[in-house]
């Protein structure tokens, strides 16, 4: 009878393989941990934080003025002061930056959700036809015709219900519906409140193929759906005529979702403006968390991705919400900031 000697030293390896993936992935943490928050650059701070309190009911969790060479060298504005509140609806964030000193541009007025800058933010409500309600009691004004219900036909997005409006900025927002069985559990489970939270935020993209490369093979987020989006009730959900969307959705490990829309049709949507910068109102950034910030920026680097700011900047205070973090800008010139608290 043949022995095999190996028999005890394989099995010993195989016994030890947890505990080596365990060291590695120890050694090895996620690129993003996730969302942090969305960033909205607007004109007059009081309006808006009264509009996003009193409508859409978020709470002010910071109020703080920044200045110095620290933001300066994040954002790439000179001469700054800025206001920033940061605010809270359900789970999620968002942080409203007034700049005090060194203002910029408004929105443009001819803006299109087609158009590469257009970003948003999708909260969820519980009820759409009371959410819509009272949008109109506050004369919001209107981005979409009315709210949308999603043909059956359309696997991944049937019975959802949308609508875009605008904020006082002109910034585009989506309030959207999940029907059961659709999107996160925590979304059915509304507990008497209306608004409940974000669930992604959405970005016109010109190529998804570029725009995965980078949210998911370069800063480590995940592909968990996509979808194709074409008919009458997108084309008014969008005020887009003959919109044709393929949609990507991605998510890191916490937080709100990140949406690629590409329009398939119509092709004319106008490019991120080039010498766009964070004072100008068309600016938001997604902020991204990591604990990785350097190696992020060594290997963002590397893949000659536009960087904002000048290399990785190190807090020197206590107020400015990091103690390290830097700007960059995806394909299509979206402001991406990764941080570490």
């Amino acid at each position: 009878m043949e022995r095999n000697y190996f028999r005890p030293a394989v099995w010993a390896l195989i016994a030890l393989l947890p505990a080596v993936l365990a060291v590695h992935s120890q050694e090895q943490p996620a690129l993003v941990d996730g969302v942090d928050a969305i960033g909205i650059t607007v004109s007059d701070m009081d309006r808006s934080t009264d509009f996003y309190s009193r409508v859409l009911t978020f709470e002010k969790v910071s109020d703080t003025e920044v200045a110095g060479d620290d933001y300066e060298h994040l954002e790439g504005v000179f001469g700054s002061r800025v206001r920033i509140v940061r605010m809270r609806l359900g789970d999620e964030f968002i942080e409203l930056s007034e700049f005090i000193a060194s203002k910029g541009r408004p929105i443009p007025v001819d803006s299109r959700s087609n158009d590469r800058w257009f970003q948003h933010i999708a909260i969820i409500v519980s009820d759409m036809e009371t959410a819509y309600r009272q949008l109109r009691q506050n004369k919001v004004e209107h981005a979409s015709s009315s709210p949308q219900r999603l043909p059956d036909w359309n696997k991944n997005a049937g019975g959802i219900s949308a609508f875009y409006f605008k904020d006082p900025d002109g910034h585009p927002l989506e309030i959207l519906q999940f029907p059961t069985g659709k999107g996160d559990e925590k979304w059915h489970h509304a507990n008497g409140k209306l608004f409940l939270g974000i669930d992604h935020t959405a970005i016109v993209v010109w190529d998804t193929g570029a725009s995965v490369h980078f949210y998911r093979d370069l800063l480590g987020m995940k592909v968990v759906g996509e979808s194709e989006n074409y008919g009458t009730e997108q084309e008014r959900l969008n005020n887009v005529f003959g919109a044709h969307l393929r949609i990507t959705a991605l998510r890191a490990a916490d937080g709100p979702g990140i949406e690629l829309l590409e329009y398939i049709a119509p092709r004319d949507g106008r490019p991120f403006p080039s010498d766009e910068k964070a004072n100008d109102l068309v600016h938001r950034q997604t902020i991204l968390l990591s604990r990785r910030v350097e190696g992020l920026a060594r290997d963002l680097g590397a893949a000659r991705t536009n960087f904002v700011s000048s290399g990785v900047v190190v807090n020197h205070k206590d107020h400015e919400g990091f103690s390290k973090a830097f700007l960059v800008r995806d394909p299509d010139g979206h402001a991406v900031e990764i941080a570490e608290r």
